[in-house]
């Protein structure tokens, strides 16, 4: 398994890689809505607030995820969402979605992140460090349909102090369907 941060000349695969893994685990809607995303994603925000990582298995994409800025008005800290996350469905429940997020949160800290945020599964990403918060902890940008699901870690090795203020995401995840 190689991982990269290179996904010039790969978007089309990427956004097909995001809409068979979700069309497989939550329908073709949802497959649809979450590939329309990552195009929207890599269309609109700017490259310091988007950062991408896949897996490669004999140059196919066995997973990919994407971290974009989540930026807090009254707060110097550097904080990135990890949102969405996918695995080649045949490929899930072999550590390659764990290892993969775990190069991306090294990446990400090494280009200067402080907090990594996420909004899923607890259970999950709980396996690579994320703890649930709660919105007193690091508001979320939207109202959240399963608050439990709202996430976060430093990368500092210090411990996670609340996040200050209001936050904002990148353009292409202000929209409540996505909380």
């Amino acid at each position: 398994m190689q991982f990269s941060a290179d996904y010039s000349g790969r978007l089309p695969e990427i956004a097909e890689h995001f809409r068979a893994v979700f069309s497989a685990s939550e329908g073709d809607s949802e497959g649809d809505l979450i590939a329309a995303l990552v195009q929207e994603m890599f269309a609109s925000t700017a490259d310091p607030d988007l950062s991408a990582f896949t897996a490669l298995e004999d140059g196919s994409i066995a997973g990919c995820i994407l971290f974009t800025r989540l930026s807090y008005e009254q707060d110097s800290r550097s904080a990135f969402l990890l949102s969405p996350v996918a695995v080649r469905t045949q490929r899930q429940g072999q550590g390659i979605g764990q290892a993969l997020i775990r190069h991306g949160l090294t990446a990400v800290r090494q280009h200067g992140a402080d907090v990594a945020v996420t909004y899923g599964d607890p259970s999950y990403y709980g396996k690579t460090g994320f703890r649930q918060i709660t919105e007193s902890q690091a508001a979320a940008p939207l109202p959240l349909s399963h608050p439990h699901g709202w996430q976060a870690q430093s990368l500092t090795g210090a411990e996670l102090a609340p996040l200050r203020g209001p936050s904002r995401c990148v353009p292409a995840l202000n929209n409540p369907v996505y909380w």
